[in-house]
């Protein structure tokens, strides 16, 4: 669950209360679980619920400056982490710039591996509309690597011929 709320809010002390607002909604609500097997997506739309609070209680930001996480492995070089660093930046960077609703629909689908039905259960929106949303999130993802690899690319070879 933090994974999704820091993925949603990009602030790790956020997506910390987060959870732990969707943790103690969830032991107050218990009673109202039915059916064991579906914990997991019922804690999700409790998160879902939280982060749509907050959102509700005050403006959002998307400050991709503040993200903060350890890359490195012991056994990888220093090329290797600052290249991997900024694949994952490039990343997080277009995840961030997507529409809140796609960023919800392709965290819950693609990193959580929830099912189009659960997804739709948890943030309570027609499966059609999980579908449409998280097929113009991956093609908005799509186009915005492609072209920071085609940018890259030239701007390596622009430094090739220079030597």
């Amino acid at each position: 669950m933090l994974r999704v709320a820091y993925s949603w809010c990009h602030d790790r002390a956020l997506a910390e209360d987060l959870v732990q607002e969707t943790l103690a909604r969830a032991v107050e609500k218990c009673d109202q679980l039915r059916e064991s097997e579906q914990t997991e997506p019922w804690l999700f739309a409790i998160l879902t619920n939280c982060w749509r609070d907050h959102l509700r209680r005050q403006r959002p930001h998307d400050d991709i400056e503040d993200i903060e996480e350890s890359l490195y492995d012991t056994g990888v070089g220093p090329e290797q982490s600052g290249e991997r660093g900024q694949i994952v930046d490039r990343v997080r960077s277009a995840v961030a710039r997507l529409p809140l609703g796609q960023r919800e629909v392709l965290t819950l689908v693609d990193l959580e591996e929830f099912s189009y039905a659960e997804v739709s259960g948890i943030l309570n929106i027609p499966i059609g509309t999980v579908m449409s949303r998280l097929c113009r999130a991956r093609q908005s993802l799509k186009k915005d690597l492609i072209e920071f690899d085609m940018s890259a690319a030239s701007e390596s070879a622009r430094l090739r011929r220079v030597k």
